[in-house]
């Protein structure tokens, strides 16, 4: 019987390894990825994009084997070791596996099979002493971790990314200036950038300044710290400031998500989670997250429910032509 050291061999080495058969030694490229880390748009699009390598090389639906996060080490056993049917190779992917389950897969790897490809994300950063990390390496795999970008690594970023789309400085520019670090939001608005330029439409400064709204997600969590506990001067400040740019049923939406998010961050307070614990349940960045949970200190659960009742009342009276738009918003705020 082979030992799990061994069962690394069972894919095409062990064809290789048969009588009269002659194999050169060649330089094979990584088929086990970890990825991990704070920014979770680098690691998913890291991950995209090595899967969609491996899938060039498949012939049927049967080499590809994505498991859930919640996927234990004996199910991803079994996937690895797996010999292909049709296909010249195995594609096996767990994602967004949560930080504290990582250590648990750690045992399968030693069981993946010369002709599976694995791929492993993980929705947060792991520890270089993790068991995971010297699994994958102890099998020859490749680790690549996406901390949470500075400042002027962000601005880097931004201005390649603007360049990668083909649009002008400009566009960078008011990213840099104004932009929550959320790479996901940054990038989706790029890509709106680049597929009005597409349609024929000319990127000038007004135009650069109506489309973007990433920078505008500030104003959200500053209208929130307005009406968190109480609301106050700052709040009617800050949705004046919105109305210019916003309607009043959107500026209502993206509020009630936000609150929606507090109050969910909020329970997760009472029952003892820290900062980094909730960061890594959550799917929202980092940065939103530490945002609503300072601004769950401040309040209490029954106080974010009320305000989301007020908002939904809101939503249904301007859609029912109960009240005008902009007036019902600013009255809502106050019972917020």
């Amino acid at each position: 019987m082979a030992t799990p050291q061994s069962q690394r061999g069972l894919g095409y080495r062990a064809l290789a390894d048969a009588p009269f058969r002659i194999v050169p030694e060649v330089s094979e490229p990584t088929t086990i990825h970890l990825i991990h880390g704070e920014e979770s748009f680098l690691v998913q699009e890291q991950g995209t994009k090595i899967l969609a390598g491996w899938r060039q090389g498949l012939v049927s639906d049967f080499g590809l084997d994505i498991l859930d996060p919640a996927a234990g080490a004996d199910h991803l056993r079994d996937a690895v070791m797996q010999a292909p049917f049709l296909d010249p190779h195995r594609v096996v992917v767990v994602r967004s596996v949560p930080p504290r389950r990582a250590d648990s897969l750690a045992p399968a790897l030693d069981f993946v099979a010369d002709s599976t490809r694995l791929l492993i994300t993980v929705a947060g950063p792991v520890r270089a002493s993790s068991q995971l990390v010297k699994a994958v390496k102890r099998a020859g795999g490749q680790v690549s971790e996406h901390g949470r970008l500075k400042p002027r690594q962000l601005a880097d970023w931004i201005r390649e990314r603007t360049r990668a789309y083909g649009l002008p400085a400009l566009a960078a520019a008011s990213l840099v200036k104004g932009a929550i670090p959320d790479l996901g939001v940054i990038d989706s608005e790029l890509q709106k950038l680049a597929a009005y330029r597409a349609g024929g439409h000319e990127l000038d400064p007004a135009s650069i300044a109506e489309l973007l709204v990433a920078g505008r997600e500030g104003d959200i969590f500053n209208l929130t710290d307005g009406i968190v506990p109480v609301p106050g001067a700052d709040s009617m400040r800050t949705l004046d400031s919105l109305l210019g740019s916003e309607s009043p049923t959107a500026i209502s939406f993206r509020l009630a998500r936000h609150l929606a998010l507090v109050l969910e961050v909020a329970t997760r307070q009472r029952r003892g989670e820290s900062l980094a614990q909730v960061q890594g349940e959550l799917s929202q960045h980092p940065f939103v997250v530490q945002k609503a949970y300072e601004a769950a200190r401040r309040t209490e659960p029954e106080r974010l429910e009320a305000g989301l009742e007020a908002l939904l009342d809101y939503e249904w009276k301007v859609k029912s032509g109960q009240i005008d738009a902009e007036w019902g918003l600013r009255v809502a705020l106050t019972r917020l």
